[in-house]
């Protein structure tokens, strides 16, 4: 709690890693209920600008070598939950 946590997401592809690639982050709360995506990165990170983790994602990863990890800042108790995080690099899938 209140501190920073990284989570991580690494990924291998049997594709050269172009512009094409995607990162995609989910979170589902331990409560359950609705999917929300939480992160994208296509070139450059699009943290969610809106919801929970609005101004506390930021982009850890480093696509070049395998590294698709995020990170939040001031993590709280309810922030409990499921990650997923979804990489694709066309035309590997």
């Amino acid at each position: 709690v209140n501190e920073q946590v990284l989570l991580k997401c690494s990924f291998k592809s049997s594709s050269p890693i172009t512009e094409s690639l995607m990162v995609d982050w989910t979170y589902q709360p331990l409560t359950g209920g609705q999917m929300e995506k939480i992160f994208h990165y296509q070139s450059v990170p699009y943290p969610t600008t809106v919801g929970k983790f609005k101004d506390r994602i930021s982009w850890a990863g480093d696509v070049a070598k395998g590294d698709a990890s995020i990170a939040i800042e001031s993590p709280v108790l309810s922030d409990n939950g499921t990650f997923i995080c979804s990489v694709k690099n066309p035309p590997d899938v």
